[in-house]
């Protein structure tokens, strides 16, 4: 089993930053792109920002500049650091693996979800 464990979210002021944490463990063989996802009440889930592995970050248009993506593989873990946030960054954000496991199963994970709120 892969599991994908996040912290760090909360309640920020407008022009704040939080930063999110996201740590994979489990039969873990190799884990490629790692992300961080956000949805919405009656939205669609949507990429905030992702890493590949060994490839560019790509950020979604509404957050480039203000937030930063980042891993560190020896801690199979995966960062979100938000600065300059807005009210409208408000919602709950996931975090995403595509995990090659120790039995060579390639699959996609997602982690439980974190509410960040930003409200003053």
């Amino acid at each position: 089993q892969v599991q994908l464990v996040e912290s760090g979210g909360g309640l920020a002021q407008p022009g704040g930053s939080l930063r999110l944490s996201c740590a994979a463990s489990g039969n873990i063989f190799r884990i490629h792109a790692m992300g961080w996802y956000r949805q919405a009440p009656g939205k669609q889930r949507e990429l905030v920002a992702s890493s590949p592995s060994g490839g560019s970050t790509n950020y979604a248009d509404s957050v480039k500049g203000r937030f930063t993506i980042s891993r560190d593989n020896a801690k199979n873990t995966v960062y979100l650091q938000m600065n300059t946030l807005k009210p409208e960054d408000t919602t709950v954000y996931y975090c995403n693996a595509v995990i090659t496991t120790s039995r060579g199963i390639l699959n996609g994970y997602w982690g439980q979800g974190t509410q960040v709120t930003v409200s003053s």
